[in-house]
């Protein structure tokens, strides 16, 4: 894969926004560029405003009856297999690998080492996979029953999507924060419509402006295709956009609202009180893609931000 670096990236505008935009970004302080494309360093204003983004967004689903869980960022592979994510994002996944050999095998890796050879090849696979969505580890937890009128989970954590990128909102290790409903089809789609407006309110309070777009997820190859097709048909997802780049690029996504129909029940084998495979719902937002997008926004010193913006968010 052949990244061009957004320093001396000309050759659109929409390349040169990105350019422009991770520029300040590092400029002013505000990520630190640790050398390895969508990885960054995050200082102390990033990490005040993320957390105010946060803060805002769960104030904002309060009305919710949820129950709080936390994993950790990678999950089994056993767990993983089920979620069938690699048939539909082969090109995003990342396993965990380590060491399981022997002094000979050492040696033979610090040879290679010096030789200045991909070392990495002594490394086994630890049936470990870098988690990619937060919600993953939640369904197997769910196998059985779940009541008629179903859960909701507040999730929040790491993900990994092995996906480079010099475009400061496209990164590899981020942050995302989802409300999770399992239930009957009904309350599913009722879940992910009801967040909808929500979500729109609380990103405008922001200072930004935001659109709720149809949407699909980038499946990979010629099926991902007919997939993505009939997830925008169906209406299965909507994205909220934001115009990050103006007229240099399409608005990028900073949060959605899927609803995944009875996969993760199906594969799972979680039901509900009927003894119908339950359905299931997220609505979400990207921690640091709103913050990003704030920044990009509203320059990168939060001091300066309109008054009612900075109220939003309690800064």
């Amino acid at each position: 894969m052949t990244i061009t670096d957004p320093t001396t990236a000309t050759d659109t505008p929409l390349d040169r926004a990105r350019a422009a935009l991770r520029r300040d970004l590092l400029a002013d302080g505000v990520l630190i560029d640790l050398g390895s494309p969508g990885l960054y360093g995050r200082t102390g204003v990033f990490e005040r405003v993320s957390s105010a983004v946060d803060t805002a967004g769960v104030r904002s689903m309060a009305d919710l009856d949820t129950a709080v869980v936390r994993f950790p960022p990678v999950e089994p592979l056993a767990a993983f297999e089920r979620t069938d994510y690699i048939a539909s994002f082969p090109d995003l996944a990342a396993s965990i690998s380590g060491f399981t050999g022997d002094d000979r095998k050492h040696r033979e890796l610090l040879a290679a080492r010096e030789r200045g050879e991909r070392w990495e090849d002594f490394l086994d696979p630890a049936d470990l996979m870098l988690t990619p969505a937060v919600c993953h580890p939640l369904y197997g937890l769910l196998t059985g029953t779940v009541p008629q009128q179903g859960r909701t989970f507040d999730i929040f954590g790491d993900s990994f999507r092995r996906e480079p990128s010099l475009d400061p909102m496209r990164l590899q290790a981020f942050h995302m924060h989802e409300f999770v409903h399992v239930g009957t089809p009904a309350s599913a789609q009722a879940h992910r419509d009801g967040r909808v407006p929500a979500i729109r309110d609380l990103l405008t309070s922001f200072g930004l402006e935001i659109d709720v777009v149809p949407a699909n997820d980038p499946f990979f190859g010629r099926v991902g295709r007919m997939l993505a097709r009939n997830q925008v048909e169906q209406a299965l997802k909507f994205e909220f956009v934001t115009p990050v780049y103006g007229d240099a690029g399409d608005p990028t996504a900073i949060g959605s609202a899927n609803l995944h129909e009875d996969h993760f029940g199906t594969s799972f084998d979680i039901r509900t009180e009927d003894g119908e495979v339950a359905h299931s719902a997220c609505v979400a937002w990207g921690l640091e893609r709103v913050t990003i997008a704030l920044f990009a926004a509203h320059g990168t010193d939060p001091a300066s931000w309109p008054a009612d913006v900075r109220r939003a968010l309690d800064l």
